[in-house]
């Protein structure tokens, strides 16, 4: 059986070497398989999250599998100013900024008729207002290079609600609005906006996610993982490199005429045809 995930992207030369690339976190999961194919493609990356001693391992991991030139910066990237300080330290480090791989971690698992208020703030600092930070405080330097990318991690969420996953669904679509209207303001500054949404992709965080719902149904993990590949068209979950992949496209040359969209990487998970 043939799995497009099996290799890297870097088949095709995508033009990104000594680029420079911020990601988000990207200490493990969809966050670290992002910055290991940007490295792989020759990206100088910047790892931010917040448990340092986590990413000083993703780190020096990825450098020692792909000799790039890798910064981390550990941090809470629920702050403004950590941001702020994120931004700095890379262009400190590198002298300008290409890629923005906005990737944060999920919003507090709740229902939609209960969630509390501080669920509520924590998702919509997390899960909304990151992703307006991290662009608006990189957008200069993007200008300054005469262009860039920005690529948001999103959840499958945005086009089928998920049990216990409201406050996901709800944040993350402020970000699809969010990021239609930002391409079409900074699209002839040579900047491309996209967003990319990840279902029923094996990470960490969705194993915490299928963990708790196994629990509340009285199944095995094991089973719940089964149930959820049966769900997808494919008939088994993704593997977070079929995600990067993506991205690493998003992020170079190739990809000159796509902006302003939202791509789904779930294996056919969802069947909305719009």
């Amino acid at each position: 059986m043939f799995v497009e995930g099996s290799r890297k992207c870097g088949a095709v030369d995508l033009q990104l070497r000594d680029k420079v690339a911020v990601i988000g976190g990207a200490s493990k999961g969809l966050g670290r398989a992002c910055a290991e194919v940007l490295a792989q493609e020759g990206v100088k990356v910047t790892l931010c999250s917040r448990s340092a001693s986590d990413l000083e391992k993703a780190a020096k991991e990825i450098r020692d599998a792909t000799g790039a030139d890798v910064l981390a910066f550990p941090g809470d990237l629920d702050r403004h100013d950590t941001v702020r300080d994120l931004i700095a330290a890379t262009v400190g480090r590198f002298g300008r900024i290409d890629i923005m791989v906005n990737n944060s971690g999920g919003p507090p698992l709740a229902r939609a008729h209960d969630a509390t208020e501080e669920q509520w703030a924590i998702a919509v600092q997390r899960s909304l207002l990151f992703f307006a930070r991290m662009s608006r405080e990189a957008l200069p330097h993007l200008r300054r290079q005469g262009g860039g990318r920005i690529i948001n991690i999103l959840a499958s969420t945005v086009y089928q609600p998920i049990p216990n996953l409201a406050l996901s669904g709800a944040t993350r679509m402020g970000v699809v609005a969010f990021a239609k209207s930002l391409a079409d303001e900074v699209g002839r500054d040579g900047i491309l906006v996209n967003n990319v949404c990840p279902g029923s992709i094996l990470s960490e965080r969705m194993l915490s996610n299928v963990t708790a719902r196994a629990k509340e149904l009285g199944i095995s993990v094991e089973k719940a993982l089964a149930q959820r590949a049966a769900e997808t068209a494919v008939g088994r979950l993704g593997e977070p490199v079929e995600l990067a992949n993506l991205v690493a496209f998003l992020a170079s040359s190739k990809s000159s005429y796509i902006t302003g969209t939202t791509i789904l990487v779930d294996g056919g998970l969802v069947r909305s045809v719009l």
